[in-house]
């Protein structure tokens, strides 16, 4: 069986604010070149919300970094386009991408207290990024930064503009990036792993304010996250990377409800959940799966065995193969192709066709 090529899936051209194609990164080391991002290919419609998923290693920051630009040496983008609005941001200049950054796409680290300089008050920085990219004056950027911060639901922010980073909460922190983020009012918001170093009730907070922004605004979001559940009730898609490679897309709800790969189905495993733990409890279980990781004693969280493998001594054939509980002989030849398994959705795996990915023949 052959399944049709992923290609034939792709969203109109006219409804994709971000497409991503077969956008490769690399990374020369002493060890030699490595693919950090392979060939990945995906898109952002204009006010959408687009989840990035996969383990830490799997390249989802190195993908979010190369369409920002920002891969320092010894990273380079070596291949593939970045169309933002039908413009390769591949091909600008650095002054070019300057422009871009921020008043077009805007990005959200994980780690706030990294991006924000300890000895300038909250004020100045936001203000610093409204008169970057606006020409106005210092007065009027200071009060732009206050109803940015009041924008962001921080309590009494003109209060707050004179505050220092440490005088702040992790989650106040978080709020003030988002804030210097949409201060110049862009299109697409890339948030890397922003609610990681926080506790799960800011998280939450966090979470609920972006789902505001992006319906108040009409932004489009890609989510950068290793955590499936955070995603749940914010993203419309899911785009989930292993070794540097997509290997599932899908609708958030068909993915969640019928994951494709079985790199997915560990993922979603691995999510605590009262109702899963009081249907094993429950469930009778076989002598197998008494003893597969896969299927842990009631009250123990799922686990996907082994380790993400090192970019430079990947497996043969399929990436995921040595830590698959559906592995075949099929699995261990070529890589597969990103085959259709449904509509808007599709997976890398062999259980949905026989199509080796053209790109990835080993002889």
């Amino acid at each position: 069986m052959t399944g049709a090529r992923v290609a034939d899936l792709d969203v109109d051209p006219a409804e994709a604010l971000l497409e991503v194609k077969n956008l490769r990164t690399t990374f020369y080391t002493a060890d030699g070149s490595v693919d950090a991002v392979d060939n990945v290919s995906f898109n952002v419609r204009r006010g959408e919300a687009v989840a990035l998923v996969g383990e830490s290693g799997c390249g989802k920051s190195v993908t979010a970094q190369s369409i920002m630009r920002l891969v320092s040496v010894p990273g380079k983008i070596t291949g593939g386009q970045i169309l933002f609005k039908g413009r390769d941001l591949a091909k600008l200049s650095e002054k070019e991408m300057r422009d871009v950054r921020g008043n077009d796409i805007a990005m959200v680290f994980q780690e706030p207290m990294t991006s924000l300089n300890p000895v300038f008050k909250i004020g100045a920085q936001v203000a610093e990024a409204i008169r970057i990219h606006r020409k106005v004056g210092k007065k009027e950027a200071w009060k732009q930064a206050g109803e940015m911060l009041e924008l962001v639901s921080i309590p009494d922010p003109h209060k707050r503009l004179h505050d220092y980073p440490h005088q702040l909460s992790g989650g106040m922190r978080q709020r003030v990036m988002i804030a210097i983020a949409l201060s110049c009012d862009p299109e697409l918001l890339i948030a890397d792993e922003p609610t990681t170093a926080l506790d799960v009730t800011i998280q939450a907070q966090i979470m609920e304010l972006l789902a505001g922004l992006q319906k108040k605004l009409g932004l489009a979001v890609l989510l950068i996250t290793h955590d499936l559940g955070v995603v749940a009730e914010f993203c419309e898609r899911i785009v989930v990377m292993y070794t540097g490679r997509v290997v599932e897309e899908a609708p958030v709800s068909q993915l969640f409800a019928n994951p494709a790969h079985p790199y997915t189905r560990g993922l979603l495993k691995s999510l605590p959940s009262i109702e899963k733990a009081v249907a094993e409890e429950a469930a009778p279980r076989t002598s197998a799966e008494a003893h597969s990781p896969y299927n842990p004693p009631p009250g123990r969280l799922a686990t996907i065995p082994g380790m993400v493998p090192p970019l430079t001594n990947l497996p043969r054939g399929c990436k995921f193969n040595p830590r698959c509980p559906d592995v075949m002989d099929i699995c261990l030849g070529n890589e597969p192709a990103l085959m259709p398994v449904s509509a808007g959705a599709s997976a890398r795996c062999y259980l949905h066709g026989d199509e080796a990915d053209p790109e990835r023949i080993e002889n």
